[in-house]
């Protein structure tokens, strides 16, 4: 009987993979949390967790996601050094929001998605804390 074929697939793109989930939980969490009581009125009233939605506050929630979505393409495309950097501290910051996110939000599917979020989290830093090393000739 043959085996199936296995090949080692690239930090980069197991990178990229994890963060390409990462990004979507955030954006499945997102839209489920739109059927939460009063999420749509508060939208629509222009407040948020942090409350007035102004542009100051806004910007600073996007800009969540901005990092968050180009560490997608960032991770595939930046030099080993640098990659390996960012991503272990963007991955570290991202999974002590995510924690303070699943311990502080009452809701059940919100924590859920947030204990799967940091998971990915602290796997992404975890594999550019061990990023492969070239042997040296």
């Amino acid at each position: 009987m043959s085996e199936l074929s296995e090949y080692q697939v690239n930090i980069k793109i197991k990178l990229c993979a994890l963060w390409s989930a990462v990004m979507s939980l955030y954006i499945y969490c997102d839209y489920f949390e739109l059927y939460t009581p009063t999420k749509i009125e508060s939208m629509i009233n222009g407040t948020t967790i942090f409350g007035a939605g102004d542009q100051t506050v806004l910007l600073g929630l996007s800009s969540i996601m901005l990092v968050t979505s180009l560490m997608i393409c960032l991770s595939v495309l930046l030099p080993a050094k640098i990659n390996r950097i960012l991503n272990i501290m963007v991955g570290l910051i991202m999974t002590v929001m995510l924690m303070f996110l699943a311990y502080a939000v009452g809701w059940y599917f919100y924590k859920m998605y947030a204990v799967v979020e940091s998971i990915l989290t602290m796997v992404i830093v975890w594999l550019a804390w061990k990023w492969p090393e070239e042997p040296k000739v």
